[in-house]
C-alpha cells in the first residue's frame, strides 16, 4: 500500500476519533435541564453600547414596557413567575453590618441619594428611592420617581422571602474584609438555600470566600478565562482543566464553534467536575458580557443544551 494511503487512511481514523470522542448528538442533556437565569431580575433594559464599568445606566434606558425595578423583592418575583431559575443581583455590605441588593458602587445615578454605597448604613439606604433617576427620554420624564421609595431590600429580606430559589450573588469589590463579612453573615442568617446560593466576581477574595465556604459555588472572570483557554486546547482529549471545576463556565453564543463537545457533551464533562455551562449573547468589544437577549438570540440555542441561559429578558422567555 502506498504511503500516501497510510497517511489518509491515519488521517482519517484520528479525525473519526476526534469526532467521535466529542460528538454532542452522543450524550444525553443534563439530567436537570436548561435553566434561564434573569441577570437583575425583571428590569428596565437600556442600551449597552459603550457602556462602561461606571457609566450611569439609569438615565438611558428604553421605552419602559413594565413597571418593574431591577433587584427588588417584586421584580424577582415577577422573574420567577416568567420561568426563572436562578436571579443574578449585585451585594453591598453597609456599616451596620447588613448586605443591600443594589447593582451600583455609589447612589447618584439610580436614587435621590449620594455617595458610596457601602459608605451608608441600610436605614438610610431604606429610605431612599431607587427609581429616581431613570429616564428614557433624556431627562423630560422621570417614569418612576416616587413609586420606589424605600424598596432597596436587605439579601436576608430576599432569602427569606424566596427560600426555595437558587440566587447568584455579584460582589464588586475586591476586599478580601467583605468576603469574611459575608460569610459571617450567611452563617449567622442560617438561611435555608444556602446550597442554591452561587457567588462571583472578578478578585481573588472570590477565591477566599471559596475556601472559607467550599458548598457554594463560585466564579470568577480571569477563571473563566484561564477554564476557556485550556480547555480549547485539551478539551479534545476529553480532559477538564482544573480552572474550570466547581465553578460556572460562560460561553458566548458566538464562540460556541471552539468548544469541543458543545454543547450536550461539554456540558456532561463539566457536570463530572462540579460544574455548568452558561450560555451567554454575543460577544464583541462593544457589547462585552451580553445575555440571550432578543428572539434571534433563543431561537439559536441548541436544543440539547442542557446548561444554564444567561439573559437580561426574562419577558422573553416567558412567551415562549
Amino acid at each position: 500500500m502506498q504511503k500516501r494511503h497510510l497517511w489518509l487512511i491515519g488521517f482519517a481514523t484520528i479525525f473519526a476519533s476526534l469526532y467521535l470522542m466529542n460528538a454532542s448528538w452522543l450524550v444525553v442533556a443534563h439530567p436537570d435541564g436548561r435553566q434561564i437565569l434573569a441577570h437583575r431580575g425583571l428590569h428596565q433594559t437600556f442600551d449597552p453600547t459603550g457602556v462602561e464599568n461606571d457609566s450611569c445606566t439609569a438615565n438611558r434606558i428604553d421605552q419602559p414596557r413594565h413597571n418593574h425595578m431591577e433587584n427588588t423583592l417584586p421584580s424577582i418575583a415577577a422573574a420567577v413567575n416568567m420561568g426563572a431559575d436562578i436571579i443574578e443581583f449585585d451585594i453591598h455590605p453597609t456599616t451596620d453590618g447588613e448586605f443591600m441588593v443594589f447593582h451600583d458602587w455609589t447612589l447618584d445615578c439610580r436614587t435621590n441619594g449620594s455617595g458610596v454605597t457601602r459608605k451608608h448604613d441600610s436605614t438610610y439606604l431604606k429610605t431612599l428611592d431607587i427609581g429616581y433617576g431613570y429616564t428614557a427620554d433624556g431627562g423630560k420624564t422621570y417614569p418612576f420617581r416616587g413609586q420606589f421609595i424605600a424598596a432597596m431590600p436587605s439579601l436576608a429580606e430576599v432569602l427569606t422571602r424566596f427560600p426555595d430559589r437558587k440566587f447568584l450573588l455579584n460582589i464588586k469589590s475586591r476586599s478580601t474584609e467583605e468576603v469574611k463579612l459575608l460569610t459571617a453573615y450567611l452563617k449567622h442568617g442560617n438561611f435555608p438555600n444556602r446550597s442554591r446560593l452561587s457567588l462571583y466576581g472578578n478578585g481573588a477574595n472570590i477565591e477566599l470566600f471559596k475556601t472559607d465556604n467550599p458548598d457554594i459555588l463560585i466564579f470568577t472572570k480571569s477563571g473563566a478565562k484561564a477554564c476557556l483557554k485550556s480547555y480549547v486546547l485539551t478539551g479534545w482529549s476529553g480532559h477538564v482543566p482544573k480552572a474550570c471545576h466547581n465553578t460556572y463556565v460562560p460561553i458566548p453564543q458566538n464562540y460556541q464553534w471552539a468548544i469541543w463537545g458543545w454543547p450536550a457533551r461539554f456540558e456532561a464533562r463539566l457536570e463530572k467536575v462540579g460544574s455548568r455551562a452558561v450560555l451567554m449573547g454575543p460577544h464583541t468589544k462593544a457589547r462585552a458580557n451580553r445575555g440571550v437577549d432578543s428572539p434571534d438570540a433563543i431561537a439559536r440555542i441548541p436544543d440539547n443544551f442542557g446548561g444554564i441561559v444567561w439573559t437580561n429578558r426574562i419577558d422573553l422567555f416567558a412567551q415562549e
